[in-house]
Order: structure tokens, then C-alpha cells, then sequence
């Protein structure tokens, strides 16, 4: 039950968005062999391992507890990812691709978080981690478009 007048669902959306994409990086870190694209998926990683961070306050004092679950949006590419690759010639850059992918979700999920009206301090904060998120992306289509 929602201890304010704000609707988070939006905010918890966005945190189910990256906790999938922390997730996705994990496994594909697993997945793929390249040193280089590891030290990218680590950043990623920690980039939305702190967003999470930043959010869950927010969360917790409107919900009383942390959003833990992830968005199966997110799980499903995953695990289509997992087959393309196991038949894949090029499963670098499919996991990129599917990755960029997540990336799109993220910046589509803090719009629609943004649009909202939240407290002010939420709206700081989705500002700051848009920025960065925004990073992760460009970086993302980046390394799409060098392995297409």
C-alpha cells in the first residue's frame, strides 16, 4: 500500500528495467570471451547497480519495502538471446544488439518516470541517472554498429 500521494509504479518499473539489464550483462559477461567488451559490461553493471541503488529509497518509503523483481520484458530477451546465440556465427554482436536493446528500455522507462509527477528529490535523481543511462546507451549503439 503506497504511503504517499505520489505514484511510483513508473519509478518501479524503471528499477524492474534494470534489474533485468544488470541481470543480462551478468550473463553475457558469461557468455562471451572478449576481455574488452567484459570491462564494458562491468561498467554497465555498476552504472545500473547504482540507479537501483539511488531508487530504492524512494520505493521503500512509498512501498515499505525495495523492488526486487525484474521485468520479464527483459528476462524473455535474455533467453532469446541465449538461443540466437548458441546458433549465432557472430554471438558478440548479439549480445550487443539484444543489449542496446535494454538500453532502449531504460531511457524509454526514465521518460515515462520523468512524465510523472513524483517528489522532486525523485525527479532530481531520474535526471542525474538519465544522464548516465543515456552514456550506457550511446556506448551500447556504438559497439552495435563497430561488430555490425
Amino acid at each position: 500500500m503506497a504511503d504517499s500521494n505520489y505514484d511510483m509504479e513508473p519509478v518501479k518499473e524503471l528499477i524492474k528495467v534494470l534489474n533485468g539489464g544488470v541481470d543480462f550483462y551478468t550473463e553475457a559477461k558469461k557468455k562471451l570471451d572478449n576481455i574488452e567488451l567484459n570491462r564494458v559490461f562491468d561498467q554497465m553493471i555498476v552504472d545500473k547497480a547504482q540507479a537501483i541503488s539511488d531508487l530504492q529509497p524512494f520505493v521503500l518509503i512509498d512501498e515499505g519495502e525495495i523492488e526486487t523483481d525484474s521485468a520479464l520484458s527483459i528476462d524473455i530477451r535474455e533467453s532469446y538471446t541465449k538461443l540466437v546465440g548458441m546458433v549465432s556465427t557472430d554471438k558478440e554482436h548479439t549480445y550487443i544488439s539484444q543489449l542496446e536493446e535494454v538500453e532502449d528500455k531504460v531511457l524509454s522507462k526514465l521518460d515515462k518516470a520523468l512524465n510523472k509527477e513524483l517528489p522532486p528529490k525523485c525527479k532530481s535523481v531520474l535526471l542525474q541517472i538519465q544522464t548516465r543511462m543515456q552514456a550506457c546507451h550511446d556506448q551500447m549503439k556504438q559497439l552495435q554498429e563497430l561488430t555490425a
